[in-house]
Parts: structure tokens; C-alpha cells; sequence
């Protein structure tokens, strides 16, 4: 059986010591092993990006740019290649690994802007004879920890900002999904990337840990879970790293009484439905405002879910493919086969389909009359499940979402242009979509949300994530006459 190696200093390095199945999700069967590393394998990975901080950091930005414009042009070209390995080893459908390619690529052409980015400020003649100006530099080595459910898009996420503004980095894919990570970092070096400005590290918590608590790591990018983001947070911080760690979410969805209900159907079904559920931007409440609007958009939702194709996502007719894992699928099905005992009424479910095979397949659910205090509203579920909460109001509907531990994304489906904008205003979560179910921003714009669902001041991506992987540096300069020179042991004054 393959073994899936590390990738350090452009070598693919790791032994067999310690190693966890890949499998393949639509079938069930194990189809390669991937190695963990060690804490010594993570410390020569983290050295061999120290050892390529010095060149990188000192190569002009016009060649930096340069490697991006040809990773574009690479990842366009082998995309339908890279959508095959995300498949084989998470399950989505190949078109929903396609778009996450593309919205990858988004960051890779955001980054390819670095010239621009990284353009200082100057102020002349601040004092008599005195200029001022401020330039970014990069923090130095940066580690990179992704989930599996984009295994593409988030590490193009981190590792193009930080390397455009001229770190190196030590990416720890999740190790359920390892080999686009590979993959990536192949194309970055068939771009022109110098090798060991782009590890990977494979694992565990082991070499979670070894990323954390190096003293030559200086800031730790995290997508996951939210106890496992407080958990890297806390302890990277208290190592003095810089760290940004995204985590969890509970999205809603609010229709108002005069949206279009079908739009909203359609909206609700694809959002919450989309790659089995697995995305943390994943609508998981419709928050229906009255009863009339709730028992439409209760039946129009069950009425789409009758038509979903579910199967192998090589199959081109399959709309949703298999969760990554055997035990998520079970956990997945915990919360369903528990609402009705909370109070909730279980319309359709999902977990009486059954599926030929061995694959890790699972079906929609519909869950309605949802509150607060219940399991399957509480927790982020991260599956095909999407529970209906029913409100009199707006302001109940606004009430019930600030109430929320989760922030990051939110929707309003409504005609009104008064009642869009004031949801902007009053609703307290980091991303807000109008008649917009997904509302990730484009790669020009920041990614990340409030509250519990992130750790840290700086979203990621975009141009939060230039000040996050920089340092900021202010230069007074004076050059006087000579004559002019003097002994003055005063507090300098700007005048």
C-alpha cells in the first residue's frame, strides 16, 4: 500500500514509524497510509524553512509575483487533476471540487498583487529636514494548519499570503485528506518556488504541537474545529506567536415574509446540502419569520430534498457525496435520531436511506420546530442536516442570532431594501450575506467571523491577511549639514 510522505526542502521525506489510513469515502476501503510525523520530522521541516527565510525574504517582489502569475497558470491548467485527488480522498462531487479550486485561485491572483500590497507609506518634511516612512516585512516562519473539508482552497488560503509577503511556511494538512497538500506544493515549486520555502507535515497532534510551541515559528494560521482553535490559540499566544484560528460555526438563514419562498428553497436546500453539509459556511438553521412563511418553506424544502442524487462523487449525476469518515457519519446521525426526543419533529430523515457498499454515504435531513437548548441547534452538526427555527419577528429572528456562541456567516432573504440594510446594521456576525445564502467573500475582501467562530484579531485571506503574516517598520531619517550637529538631551519635538 502507498505510503504518503512529508515534503521538506523540495524532498519528499518520513518513515512508516507512525502512520493513519487514507481512505476512500465512497467505498470505505483504505487506500493508502499516511505517515505522522515525529516532533524531530516537524523541527527539520520548521529548520528548513528558517534555512530559506534569508533568500526568500531577500528575493524582489517582481520575482516573488512572478511564481504566482505561473501557480495560476499551473492550477487552471491541472485542475481537473487536482479536483480527481480532492474526490478520491474527501468524496465531494468533482464540480464542488472544481469550485473549490477556482475560489482558491482567487487568492493565488490576490497575492500575485504583492507589489501593490506591500507598498509602505512616506510622509516628507514631518520635522524641518525630516522624513518619515514605514515599510512591511515578513514575521519570518509561519505555520499553517487546514482542515480537511477544503483541502485545496484553505492552505491556498494561507500559504499564498504569507508567502507573497515573503515568509516560508510549514503546512500540516489534516491527515485525512493529505495529497492535495503535496500536490500544491509540487506545483508552487514547478512555478519557481525555491524549495523549503513550502513544507508539509503530516500528522497528528504531535506535530500539531511541535508547530506551536517552536521557538522559530512566529505565527500559527488555524482552520478547524472551535475547542480545538481556543486550544491552538491559547497556547500559541502564550508562546508569543502571532495567531489567527478560525473555528466552528452555526449559520442561519432568515427568511422574511416577503421573499421570494422558492428562491429561499432553493437557496436553503444548496447551501445546506452542498458537499454533504462538511463547510463552515454551511446554512444550518432557516430561521422562518411566522408560521405561514415556516410551513411553505417546510414543505418546498422536503419537496427539492425528494430529488437529490446521492452517490460516489466520480459519478457526474451524484449532487452529494459521502461524509469523510465512518465515525462522522455516525455522529451525523446522533443528532437526528435525537431531535424528536428534544421536541423537535424530524420532517425528513436522512439516516433511513440506505446505501450499497462500503462508503460513508448518508442522506438530507429535515428537521423542524428547532430551539435553543437542543443538540441538533446548539452544535455545529457539520453534515446534511438543516433544522428550521420559527419566529413571530424580525426582531426575534436578529434576537436568536446574536444569542448565538457561533458568528460567522449569516443570510436575509427579503424584497425589502429597509429591511436588508437594517439586518447589515443590527446583526453581530463576521459575514452577512443578502439573498445570498454562502456569502464567502471574494478573494479581494477578508474571510472570518465573530465570536466563538474565530480566535484572534485578523481574518484571513485578503488584505487582513497581509498585516497579519507582516511586520510593521517606521523609518525617521534626517540628513543635516553637518555645522547643524549639537548635544541636546531633550525629548525630541516635531518642529
Amino acid at each position: 500500500m502507498d505510503l504518503i510522505r512529508h515534503h521538506v526542502a523540495g524532498q519528499s521525506v518520513g518513515s512508516a514509524e507512525r502512520t493513519g489510513p487514507v481512505y476512500d469515502p465512497a467505498t470505505g476501503a483504505v487506500q493508502a497510509e499516511v505517515a505522522f510525523a515525529s516532533t524531530a520530522e516537524t523541527d527539520a521541516a520548521i529548520a528548513a524553512a528558517a534555512a530559506a527565510l534569508p533568500a526568500w525574504r531577500a528575493t524582489s517582489l517582481i520575482k516573488r509575483a512572478d511564481v504566482f502569475f505561473r501557480l495560476r497558470h499551473l492550477l487552471v491548467e491541472r485542475a481537473d487533476e487536482l479536483a480527481a485527488i480532492i474526490t478520491a480522498e474527501h468524496g465531494k462531487v468533482l464540480s464542488d471540487a472544481k469550485g473549490e479550486i477556482s475560489r482558491g485561485i482567487e487568492n493565488v491572483e490576490f497575492a500575485a498583487g504583492l507589489v501593490h500590497l506591500l507598498k509602505g507609506e512616506h510622509a516628507e518634511q514631518v520635522s524641518r529636514g525630516v522624513d518619515v516612512h514605514s515599510v512591511k516585512q515578513p514575521v519570518g516562519v509561519v505555520g499553517a494548519i487546514t482542515p480537511f473539508n477544503f483541502p485545496v482552497m484553505v492552505p491556498l488560503w494561507m500559504t499564498a499570503s504569507a508567502i507573497a509577503c515573503g515568509n516560508t511556511v510549514v503546512l500540516k494538512p489534516s491527515e485525512k485528506d493529505p495529497s492535495a497538500a503535496l500536490f500544491l506544493a509540487r506545483l508552487y515549486e514547478e512555478a519557481g518556488l525555491p524549495a523549503g520555502v513550502l513544507n508539509v507535515v503530516h500528522g497528528d497532534k504531535v506535530a500539531v504541537d511541535a508547530i506551536l510551541d517552536s521557538p522559530t515559528v512566529r505565527a500559527v494560521s488555524f482552520v478547524g474545529s472551535t475547542p480545538i482553535a481556543r486550544s491552538i490559540y491559547e497556547r500559541a499566544a502564550a508562546a508569543g506567536k502571532r495567531v489567527q484560528a478560525l473555528g466552528g460555526a452555526k449559520n442561519h438563514m432568515v427568511v422574511m415574509p416577503d421573499a421570494d419562498l422558492d428562491a429561499a428553497a432553493d437557496a436553503a436546500v444548496s447551501a445546506a446540502y452542498g458537499s454533504a453539509g462538511e463547510r463552515c459556511m454551511a446554512v444550518s438553521v432557516l430561521v422562518a419569520v411566522g408560521d405561514d412563511v415556516a410551513d411553505a418553506l417546510v414543505a418546498k424544502v422536503a419537496e427539492r430534498i425528494a430529488g437529490l442524487t446521492i452517490g460516489p462523487g466520480t459519478d457526474a449525476a451524484s449532487e452529494m457525496g459521502p461524509l469523510i469518515t465512518r465515525e462522522h457519519r455516525d455522529k451525523v446521525a446522533s443528532y437526528v435520531a435525537g431531535a424528536a426526543a428534544e421536541g423537535a419533529t424530524v420532517v425528513v430523515d436522512g439516516t433511513a436511506q440506505r446505501f450499497e457498499g462500503g462508503g460513508f454515504f448518508i442522506g438530507v435531513s429535515l428537521v423542524d420546530r428547532v430551539a435553543p437548548g437542543m443538540k441538533v441547534y446548539d452544535e455545529e452538526i457539520f453534515g446534511p442536516v438543516l433544522s428550521v427555527a420559527r419566529v413571530a419577528t424580525y426582531d426575534e429572528a436578529v434576537a436568536l442570532i446574536n444569542a448565538s456562541p457561533f458568528a460567522n456567516g449569516t443570510a436575509v432573504f427579503t424584497r425589502d431594501g429597509g429591511t436588508a440594510r437594517q439586518f447589515e446594521f443590527d446583526i453581530e456576525v463576521g459575514m452577512v450575506g443578502i439573498n445570498v445564502p454562502i456569502p464567502v467573500p471574494v478573494g479581494a475582501f477578508s474571510f472570518g467571523g465573530w465570536r466563538n467562530s474565530l480566535f484572534g484579531d485578523s481574518h484571513i485571506y485578503g488584505p487582513e491577511s497581509i498585516h497579519f503574516y507582516t511586520r510593521s517598520k517606521v523609518v525617521t531619517t534626517r540628513w543635516p549639514d553637518p555645522s547643524e550637529s549639537q548635544i541636546s538631551l531633550g525629548f525630541p519635538s516635531n518642529h
